[in-house]
């Protein structure tokens, strides 16, 4: 009687050799998707500007009190009334930190009812 012989069973190399060449490929394209900067320009340092608010922005302080281009305004209403007609499209607010949620939304509501379709709230963040 003879004895059959096992072929070893087949190493998958060709799928490892298609998985280094899509490493392959991701990595060529990565690398040149942002080309490298030049290298006599610096760039800005924004860690020291003020955080200042943005112009045509109705500032509103912890007590509910409503600022308008540095002048105290009485009402969302009335500041509404004073913007300038680009800044009515998008009323932009800058609330106080500690300031309750409760007088947000009433400024909100009033200035909705005056005509504002659309309100941004400005924040630390997107002041930088």
């Amino acid at each position: 009687m003879r004895r059959l012989r096992r072929r070893p069973g087949r190493e998958p190399t060709i799928a490892l050799i298609n998985i280094v060449f899509l490493m392959l490929v991701f990595f060529m394209v990565a690398g040149t998707l942002a080309p490298a900067m030049e290298g006599d320009v610096a760039l800005i340092q924004t860690s020291d500007l003020d955080g200042r608010e943005p112009p045509n922005a109705l500032v509103i302080h912890e007590d509910g009190s409503l600022r308008l281009r540095g002048a105290t305004v009485p009402s969302a209403t009335v500041a509404y009334g004073l913007l300038d007609e680009g800044a009515r499209e998008a009323v932009r607010i800058v609330p106080d930190r500690d300031l309750s949620a409760r007088t947000l939304l009433t400024v909100s509501n009033d200035l909705r009812r005056a005509g504002a379709d659309r309100i941004l709230i400005v924040t630390e963040r997107g002041m930088r």
